[in-house]
């Protein structure tokens, strides 16, 4: 799995519902959020409907692939719209809404999702990275832990639980969070960088830069300050960008 996961994203960004996580210039016009088919019952789908939305699934896909964010998610709607029992084609919409800079049809739609499956990890995951780049704090903790409690070794969750705490000042339960992160998947950068960040915010600039520097090993990128604007694509804030910036300068 590409180690920019952002899930950045990201766990799952070598899954097709995760991958893609920097859109060019999508519209930035948010259409009216909208429910697009009632969660229950679970209909019937036939046949011929099921093979359809796979193929309306797939093109939606390409079209994002190509920066194309609105014929791409006119096509994965028209694929929940013909099997609404695909969770994966849900999230993936809902993904793909988010990365087309419309939090809030993306927001109803994860939202949606979790309705319908209650224990669905990655729409728990893509909703937790949606409340957290819209800055909804709270909200970002309450459905990462729930993603974490379902799925134990859950990098992505971990985290981004580390950047939400860092944002709300909770920097033992960010330090906790990213050295669960770092221990699930030590060859990703992002969790170390985030773990840097927060030691350098507590004012350990010696846990801070050694920390940075294991980063900087896995991806020697780290060392120029024009690469770290890719963290806003990993779920960081702009203030918590500059913290790293900082860091950067310090070593």
């Amino acid at each position: 799995m590409n180690s920019y996961r952002i899930l950045t994203i990201l766990i799952m960004f070598s899954s097709p519902v995760f991958w893609g996580c920097s859109p060019p210039s999508p519209p930035k016009k948010e259409p009216t959020a909208k429910i697009i088919i009632s969660p229950s019952p679970s209909p019937i789908i036939s046949p011929s409907d099921i093979k359809a939305a796979n193929r309306y699934r797939q093109l939606g896909l390409q079209y994002r692939q190509q920066g194309d964010f609105i014929k791409s998610i006119e096509a994965l709607k028209k694929s929940v719209q013909l099997n609404p029992n695909h969770l994966d084609g849900r999230v993936i919409l809902g993904w793909t809404q988010h990365l087309a800079k419309q939090p809030l049809a993306a927001q109803t739609t994860l939202e949606e999702t979790i309705k319908i499956a209650p224990d669905h990890v990655a729409a728990y995951n893509a909703l937790g990275i949606v409340y957290l780049v819209g800055g909804h704090l709270e909200k970002a903790v309450v459905t990462h832990t729930k993603a974490a409690s379902l799925k134990p070794d859950n990098e992505i969750a971990y985290y981004n639980l580390s950047l939400a705490y860092h944002r709300l000042k909770d920097f033992d339960s960010a330090i906790t969070n990213a050295k669960k992160a770092v221990k699930l998947e030590p060859n990703n950068p992002h969790p170390l960088v985030a773990l840097a960040m927060i030691y350098l915010d507590q004012g350990d600039s010696k846990k801070a830069q050694d920390t940075y520097k294991k980063a900087r090993d896995l991806d020697g990128r780290y060392r120029e300050k024009w690469f770290l604007a890719h963290l806003k694509e990993a779920g960081f804030s702009q203030e918590q960008i500059k913290l790293v910036e900082k860091l950067l300068s310090e070593i």
